[in-house]
């Protein structure tokens, strides 16, 4: 065998070929997958830390005045509701679902700002949710503008 094939012969007789047309289209390796991912992520730790102040309300303390200051059972139902809202919205961008895209968006830069001003309560939680939500606002917004 000299290992030339005839024009349009199979090169592979009996095996199934494999073609590859482009990067994987699995929602896992697309930015709609990575951002609804971090969304759940984010959206559960806000809901822990929601859950967190309401249990251990009287454990955090403030030493000076801040502005923002609620009382840490209020601040604890509002990431609990935060965090819900922006479970479903992860889910829906998980689905590919426009309007889900949407409120993920602004539910990202709504917890953005609710972990800001929560930041002297808890600080390293606060911290860690804003730069989930960053990136999540980095993805959406990229993949709002692949949809134009």
């Amino acid at each position: 065998m000299s290992g030339t094939h005839a024009p349009g012969a199979d090169p592979y007789p009996g095996l199934t070929p494999v073609a590859s047309y482009g990067p994987p289209t699995s929602v896992a390796f697309t930015s709609s997958g990575f951002a609804g991912t971090v969304l759940v992520l984010a959206a559960l730790f806000q809901i822990f830390q929601g859950i967190s102040a309401l249990v251990a309300d009287r454990s955090t303390m403030i030493s000076v005045e801040y502005i923002y200051e609620l009382n840490v059972t209020t601040w604890g139902w509002i990431h609990i509701g935060v965090g819900a809202a922006a479970f479903v919205a992860g889910l829906g961008v998980l689905a590919g679902r426009t309007w889900a895209y949407l409120a993920g968006l602004a539910l990202a830069v709504v917890a953005s700002i609710v972990n800001f001003a929560f930041l002297p309560y808890y600080p390293l939680w606060s911290a860690i949710i804003i730069a989930l939500t960053l990136a999540v606002i980095w993805a959406l917004i990229f993949l709002l503008a692949q949809r134009d």
